[in-house]
């Protein structure tokens, strides 16, 4: 066997060790009650049956072993991510997080509990029938759960590495020095209607602008939620550049961006007014005619990384996918959860199905959707840095009419 199936294995043994030993614990206080219950009933004389904790616990155990201890494939469905993924989760907000076993709820609950919300957007009302629990349980440890994975931002937050010299990934090898994309998503949320109008979208939803930022394995390096969704993608990220513990983008170095953002030090954008986006490059259009739709298309090409991690992230949340109830604050705090936990997934798990999903169903489409040194501080266009777009263009173009 190697390391890794040893490592498997031990995260399967340990959580089905967590899950007896809940079975114990709710078994124990199970009997408690009923020793409670009985002696009260002998008191008053009554032979009313309450339903209560003793009648749930077994219908809470076979919930919990039907999601986390029967097979991948109920995992995957309802949580987003396998057992063994689901274990090192629990493991981590344990020992990182801070969370902690309570009186009647193991920690293996309070995770399900969180993520069955994010992945299928539930109610409270939905939740709390499901997991046989109360609404004021679950909605005390959904908001734990989610303080617990906050922390862990600094962990599981990447930090980019620029693509190489000696680079031979065609999407890349083009851009050196390259730490990967961003851009901007609008999520639905909830607001007071006299904040409505601000959050607003040109398209007229009531949504918040996310900024995000990825490297090249779609794993985020940077999130910034909350923004009102008329508030300008170039507003945003002078905003993120600005902040204390904001984006921080090293001299020398540089990310993909859209024409939403001016074309500055540290952001490369494409020519505007060329053609850009892949569906204008299909098999019965004219290949590129010079340097910058050359340029453009291989920007295009490489900055999809960010289009394609939106787009996993709201088939794999359901969350984002509508405006929830919570707080416009709590909404935030979210947003920022799901991203941290798709890294964790991405990590975890070598082979992720909503990415196969995905990939299947908008094949090589665009989806709407602190260290040392010296860094960026700054979003205003730069002579120098379109000089630096043009050199290279036409690096490009030489090499792909020698190619020819």
């Amino acid at each position: 066997m190697t390391t890794d199936d040893i490592n498997t294995l031990c995260i399967y043994l340990l959580l089905e060790e967590q899950i007896l030993y809940q079975n114990l614990i709710f078994l124990l206080v199970a009997y408690h009650l009923l020793v409670r219950t009985t002696s009260r009933k002998r008191k008053r004389g009554s032979n009313t049956t309450a339903f209560g904790i003793i009648a749930r616990v077994p219908d809470q155990i076979t919930h919990m072993n039907r999601l986390v201890g029967v097979s991948d494939v109920d995992c995957l469905a309802n949580l987003r991510m396998d057992r063994n993924t689901f274990g090192r989760l629990c493991i981590l907000l344990r020992d990182q997080g801070g969370l902690s076993d309570g009186r009647y709820i193991k920690v293996e609950e309070q995770v399900a509990i969180f993520l069955s919300i994010l992945a299928h957007h539930k109610k409270n009302r939905v939740v709390r029938f499901d997991f046989w629990r109360s609404g004021q349980t679950v909605s005390k440890f959904v908001h734990l759960v989610l303080k617990a994975i906050l922390k862990l931002h600094v962990t599981l937050l990447v930090k980019p590495v620029p693509v190489p010299e000696d680079c031979t990934d065609n999407r890349w090898r083009w851009f050196k020095g390259c730490l990967g994309a961003l851009d901007g998503t609008y999520i639905n949320v909830q607001v007071n209607n006299v904040d409505k109008p601000r959050y607003r979208t040109r398209k007229g939803q009531i949504s918040t602008n996310t900024l995000a930022v990825c490297d090249r394995d779609m794993k985020f390096v940077y999130v910034l939620p909350g923004w009102e969704g008329s508030a300008a993608d170039s507003r945003i990220l002078r905003d993120a550049l600005r902040r204390e513990h904001g984006l921080r983008v090293p001299k020398g170095n540089y990310y993909l961006c859209d024409n939403g953002y001016a074309n500055s030090e540290g952001f490369l954008t494409p020519y505007k007014g060329i053609r850009y986006h892949l569906k204008e490059w299909g098999p019965n259009t004219a290949r590129p005619q010079n340097a910058m739709e050359l340029f453009n298309l291989r920007h295009s090409k490489a900055r999809n990384v960010i289009e394609r991690a939106f787009g996993i992230m709201k088939m794999r949340w359901g969350i984002l996918r509508s405006s929830t109830f919570y707080p416009v604050k709590t909404q935030n705090r979210l947003i920022h959860c799901c991203f941290i936990l798709n890294n964790f997934i991405r990590a975890e798990m070598p082979l992720d199905p909503i990415e196969q999903e995905f990939d299947q169903s908008c094949t090589n489409e665009q989806v709407d959707g602190d260290g040392d040194g010296e860094f960026i501080d700054g979003i205003d266009s730069s002579p120098v840095w379109n000089a630096e777009r043009d050199a290279i263009a036409q690096a490009m173009w030489l090499n792909y009419l020698n190619n020819i």
